[in-house]
């Protein structure tokens, strides 16, 4: 167990949220975990409904709100604030722009936190290697190469493929519900690992408590692996008629993405089309080895298609 352990998430977004609801039975279970969260003070004075009432439950949860910039801040500063913490757990995302990720690891680093779970949500990024197409994935690499550098901070990075609703995400442009199109990202036979947020928050919360302790490794979990085509098949059952499928091909986003080199989502494309650390068996996954239900694609098109 964590024992007398005080945990910060940075970050109240969908993760975030995902994350404390996850940790806070845990707690309760626990009785000596305290859990805090870090967010900019003018995002806890924001009188936004949804906000007001993400901040109504944090407060039935039974968690402490701490003040801080991610992207303002200096490491040194955000150091002061990490270090009055066990354990620190990233959720923020890319939101905060080029160098946070790694502002956020040198400071957990120099602030002497025991135990740092970094926003590495997400693909294998070894696998993926330098130089691919999504350019924050480099920086990712030198997180990593932060963390096994040093053995004061024991770290987890828990690999969970591409979050199930970015999949549906309009932007997105690959699972097109106007449209009833699928655009498979390199072809139809590539595959994508995917899990929700709810489910990497209560996986992660699981792979924190642990026994025995887990450290120092990237943990792979995920609610579903599937090909894009099985994705379309899925949407012809639960939709009741045919999506049209179209593949976009590796040297088509590679082209699309040099005439606007600058577009995320054109990045994110490309790099997911060479399927390389993007896709991985989900039988050898922490979930399935211990047995922890996860939502399938199938059960998330079921409930938002």
């Amino acid at each position: 167990m964590l024992n007398h352990t005080t945990i910060l998430v940075l970050g109240a977004g969908q993760l975030g949220m995902a994350m404390l609801r996850a940790l806070a039975p845990r707690a309760r279970q626990a009785g000596d975990v305290s859990l805090s969260v870090l967010l900019r003070p003018s995002s806890a004075a924001s009188d936004d409904p949804a906000r007001q009432q993400d901040l109504a439950e944090l407060h039935a949860l039974g968690v402490d709100l701490v003040h801080g910039d991610l992207a303002e801040q200096s490491a040194a500063e955000l150091a002061a604030t990490f270090g009055r913490f066990h354990t620190v757990i990233s959720c923020t995302g890319f939101v905060g722009g080029p160098g946070v990720q790694r502002k956020i690891a040198r400071a957990a680093l120099d602030g002497g936190v025991k135990r740092f779970v970094p926003w590495q949500f997400g693909v294998d990024y070894d696998a993926i290697g330098r130089g691919s197409p999504q350019d924050l994935f480099d920086e990712q690499l030198d997180v990593r190469d932060l963390l096994r550098a040093q053995q004061a901070t024991e770290w987890i990075i828990v690999s969970t493929g591409m979050f199930t609703s970015f999949l549906f995400e309009p932007a997105f442009g690959v699972v097109d519900l106007a449209a009833n199109r699928v655009n498979a990202l390199g072809s139809l036979d590539t595959a994508v690992t995917l899990t929700t947020a709810d489910d990497i928050g209560a996986l992660t919360a699981e792979i924190l408590f642990a026994q025995p302790r887990i450290a120092n490794q990237a943990v792979f979990v995920a609610g579903d692996t599937v090909t894009y085509r099985q994705v379309a098949d899925a949407l012809d059952r639960v939709r009741g008629g045919q999506v049209e499928r179209h593949e976009w091909t590796v040297p088509e986003l590679e082209r699309l993405l040099a005439a606007e080199p600058d577009s995320a989502m054109r990045k994110y494309r490309a790099v997911f089309a060479q399927g390389r650390g993007v896709a991985w068996d989900k039988t050898e996954t922490f979930n399935a080895r211990h047995g922890i239900p996860v939502t399938s694609m199938q059960d998330w098109l079921r409930a938002n298609a």
